[in-house]
């Protein structure tokens, strides 16, 4: 359910988001900061936000069991998140059946147990900052007698309290929270915070009645940090490719149009949209003369709120989503194929390519799901699936990397032909720059196409480049990236397969036509 941002917005239609918000604007008040102390008047956009987070179905259990929140630096993602904490300790944020018109009724819950999650061991953070003085300040405290608010952690009258955590202190804890906070994930990269991660979102399963959720909070990342908010990221776009399935996630991300960062005019109207309403109260012209002293990728993550690759990402996102064409591939067509392969750990691709118009197509991509240590993949289904590419398509050449995989492309040259399986092994450092330069030079001048496959995609947008003395040759970010690249490899492949089909004199112009952009 991701949120979208140009107001073609759904409303829930059960939610107890409506509730919600009512219950802050009348007990709450803005924490530190330059607002401090003044009640809390809802925005539209974080409104639509809660009320989506707080969407139940018709019996009133909640449908959200995590929500992300990707907003640019400054719009007050800690202090929104420091306002749920407040109404998931006393507010009515869970349902207690239906009124007269079979809208949900709020009730508080019972015994809550609320963490919110610091990066720093020194620092309690800026969620439990925001709680720490909103349950001091305003109407709340003389609402709730009994409130216990120190700077170690906030005792709920009636039992429950609140907690700020660092790594160290979650990761001991067998605790039973019935809400958490994760603040800025983008910063969540070391191997103690995505421990910390783990443990609270497994605690997060203990109690059924309480219906727990999580909300992670985030600017954007930076691609091949391996953060906690590229995970979600990624576990996102798996949603959508139907490749995971995830009925409880909320992924509201709000990105700026891709403008010139030199261009002030420009500048200046993608930060008023990614700002949304808070581009009221925020300095934009100031903001616009700063952009131009930053770096480049720091001004477009942190302010336009956008995943900016790093330099040594090997192919453009723009420059690859402008080779997007249709997808007319039909059984006969002359193609080539590059196959890259792995057992265990990552992924097996079967990649296509037609000789006529190098429209590229994946015929076949296997992924390691992180889930078990003990998954491989299938090897007869790839035989199969290399098997029904012969038998469907005009298959002209074949590059396929051996390594683990040597006796079965060994068999299939035999089966097909050793004039068209020949094995390309990837780590040889020369033939595979130059087969990685063919690759990006074809998208560069619109030379070779693709026909949209959101997998397939991921993997291009997840390869990084490492240059050695031939040229660039393609690696994954990090040795132990769960990020997938295998189905690129093999587009590359392909992409060198089809050019020596083609100077082998194997294209049938004759009977293929090519296709007109």
């Amino acid at each position: 359910m991701p949120y979208a941002p140009d107001g073609r917005w759904t409303a829930p239609e059960f939610s107890l988001g409506y509730q919600v918000i009512d219950w802050i604007e009348a007990y709450l008040v803005h924490g530190p900061g330059d607002v401090q102390g003044q009640p809390i008047v809802m925005d539209r956009e974080y409104s639509r936000f809660i009320v989506d987070a707080y969407e139940v179905d018709r019996r009133g259990r909640r449908r959200v069991t995590r929500a992300f929140l990707s907003r640019p630096k400054g719009r007050a993602k800690s202090e929104l998140a420091g306002m749920l904490v407040c109404a998931e300790a006393l507010g009515p944020v869970r349902s207690d059946g239906l009124d007269a018109n079979g809208q949900p009724v709020g009730r508080p819950v019972t015994y809550p147990f609320i963490r919110c999650l610091a990066t720093e061991e020194s620092q309690a953070g800026n969620t439990y900052d925001n709680v720490h003085f909103m349950l001091s300040e305003g109407p709340v405290y003389d609402a709730y007698p009994g409130l216990d608010v120190n700077l170690a952690k906030v005792n709920i009258p009636g039992g429950g309290e609140i907690v700020p955590s660092t790594a160290s202190s979650a990761s001991k804890d067998g605790g039973k929270e019935s809400f958490g906070v994760f603040d800025e994930t983008h910063l969540y990269v070391s191997p103690e915070l995505h421990s910390m991660h783990k443990t609270v979102s497994r605690n997060l399963l203990k109690r059924k009645i309480a219906e727990p959720w999580a909300l992670e909070t985030s600017t954007m990342y930076a691609p091949g940090e391996g953060s906690i908010a590229e995970q979600m990221h990624g576990d996102f776009m798996k949603v959508l490719e139907g490749l995971l399935e995830h009925p409880g996630l909320l992924f509201d991300h709000r990105e700026a149009p891709q403008v010139s960062i030199k261009n002030k005019a420009e500048l200046k109207k993608a930060l008023r949209y990614v700002y949304g309403p808070a581009a009221e109260w925020m300095d934009l012209d100031r903001m616009v003369i700063e952009l131009q002293t930053m770096q480049e990728h720091e001004a477009r993550r942190y302010f336009l709120n956008q995943p900016t690759a790093t330099a040594d990402q090997a192919v453009d996102k723009d420059a690859w989503d402008a080779i997007e064409v249709e997808n007319d591939i039909k059984p006969g067509d002359q193609i080539a194929i590059g196959f890259d392969g792995s057992l265990r750990y990552d992924a097996t691709s079967i990649v296509g390519i037609r000789l006529s118009d190098g429209l590229i197509f994946p015929i076949r991509i296997w992924e390691n799901p992180h889930t078990s240590e003990d998954w491989e993949v299938d090897v007869l289904e790839v035989d199969a699936a290399m098997a029904k590419a012969f038998a469907e398509y005009r298959v002209e050449w074949v590059y396929a990397d051996p390594a683990y995989w040597q006796d079965i492309v060994g068999r299939w040259a035999v089966e097909h032909g050793d004039k068209t399986v020949f094995e390309f092994w990837t780590h040889r450092d020369t033939p595979m720059a130059n087969a990685v330069e063919r690759f990006r030079t074809g998208i560069q001048t619109r030379q070779i196409f693709h026909v949209g496959d959101k997998t397939l995609t991921r993997h291009v947008m997840n390869a990084r480049t490492r240059e050695v003395r031939a040229g660039a040759v393609l690696r994954k970010e990090s040795k132990k990236s769960k990020n997938h690249i295998d189905a690129c490899m093999a587009a590359v492949l392909a992409v060198e397969a089809r050019a020596d089909a083609i100077a082998d004199g194997r294209l049938r112009k004759k009977r293929y036509r090519a296709m007109s952009y």
